[in-house]
């Protein structure tokens, strides 16, 4: 049984909650340098520049990339052969983000209750999906989440007879009728099959993947590259003013599920998609 001490989980999770709204992941950046050089219209073409101009000063200044930083997002996978020494590991993630947002001047957005509204001033609490591994290492993973983009996803609980097309369908609609709101060029996040929420957590998960990356079932990857492509043909564009970069990518994250079903959720993220990992 290997023993991890809170404290040092508390640090990891502090740092990753300053570094991660600091600094563009180099996925992202070196993407966003890319189709810098093939985007159509003059208008995107000068915010996707301003957008690295951004990224760089933040990087250098030591300042947030936006102002919305974030709901706390994690993914913990935890080794059945570790065990978490001064604490509970839940408590000791929601007090490094404690620490993080406040050390780090982030933004703090989250309130208590969703119907009163009151500020709980930390960001915490934070969501946390743990899944129990083979092991004795520790795992997390992190994804501060802004609602701009949140607020335009989508989940559809589709008949098996809509089949690939309606799953198509959904994901492409689901992006045109956000349009400009979740700051494009945007990451879409997609999860099939499950359960309801199984997919929702799915396509959160996808967002947690490098955009350099495919699935690595072959008709997936497929359908990643196939739906980038026509979500770039909308003309939605760097911020909504025209072009064909509407996307920077596409992932899609899949799991076993009902005869009966075919659930499909679409999370978006802004331009900025901060993601990062650790192992301890």
């Amino acid at each position: 049984m290997r023993k991890i001490k809170v404290n040092t989980i508390i640090e990891k999770v502090k740092e990753m909650c300053i570094k991660s709204n600091y600094n563009l992941g180099y996925d992202i950046l070196n993407k966003i340098k890319e189709v810098s050089k093939t985007e159509t219209s003059s208008i995107g073409k000068d915010i996707l520049e301003k957008l690295l101009l951004n990224a760089k000063i933040a990087a250098e200044k030591e300042l947030p990339i936006c102002q919305d930083t974030g709901m706390a997002v994690f993914f913990v996978e935890i080794g059945q052969d570790t065990f978490i020494e001064g604490g509970s590991l839940t408590d000791s993630i929601n007090e490094g983000v404690r620490q993080g947002y406040r050390e780090g001047y982030l933004r703090k957005s989250i309130v208590k209750d969703p119907l009163i509204r009151q500020n709980t001033n930390d960001n915490t609490p934070s969501i946390i999906h743990y899944d129990i591994v083979k092991g004795d290492k520790l795992k997390i993973c992190f994804a501060p989440k802004g609602f701009g983009s949140e607020n335009m996803s989508k989940l559809k609980l589709l008949k098996p007879s809509d089949g690939v097309n309606g799953v198509k369908d959904f994901i492409i609609e689901t992006v045109k009728e956000a349009g400009p709101n979740p700051c494009p060029p945007i990451v879409v996040g997609v999860g099939i099959g499950g359960t309801m929420e199984k997919a929702c957590i799915l396509a959160k998960k996808a967002l947690f993947r490098d955009i350099d990356t495919y699935n690595k079932k072959q008709h997936i990857k497929d359908l990643e590259i196939e739906l980038y492509n026509e979500i770039n043909k909308l003309d939605i564009g760097p911020q909504g003013f025209g072009g064909n970069t509407t996307a920077l990518g596409v992932n899609i994250e899949v799991f076993p599920t009902h005869i009966a079903g075919l659930p499909v959720a679409v999370n978006i993220n802004c331009h900025v998609a901060r993601h990062m990992e650790i192992v301890i």
